[in-house]
């Protein structure tokens, strides 16, 4: 993504904000880790923490701001509503702060229910 400063151009790797995006989300409360879902067998995996931005997708809005894909792991017993709007403050904060890109629209996939 290119912004455009008064002095230049500045470029995001998509890589930066997905990796703002995935730590954001994996620090809220009842968030187990961050997902990925195998084309080959269907299942959802857990990733380990320094493989965390395969579970999100970022994708440029039409209007200039972008927009945000999750696949988590939540713990089992918590409010999943209650966890996913905390995750969308959390995330929306995260990356508007410190890429200064205004985030449209935040969509998060529950893909599974972990139990210790």
């Amino acid at each position: 993504m290119t912004i455009k400063t008064d002095l230049g151009y500045i470029e995001i790797a998509p890589e930066v904000m997905a990796g703002i995006a995935g730590y954001a989300a994996s620090s809220c409360f009842g968030v187990k880790g961050m997902t990925l879902r195998s084309v080959s067998d269907g299942l959802s995996h857990l990733l380990r923490r320094e493989s965390q931005t395969r579970g999100v997708k970022i994708t440029e809005a039409a209007d200039g701001g972008i927009n945000i894909d999750l696949h988590i792991a939540v713990e089992h017993g918590v409010n999943i509503a209650t966890v996913c709007r905390s995750i969308i403050g959390e995330v929306r904060y995260n990356v508007e702060r410190l890429v200064g890109v205004d985030v449209r629209n935040i969509d998060i996939y529950v893909d599974s229910i972990k139990a210790d």
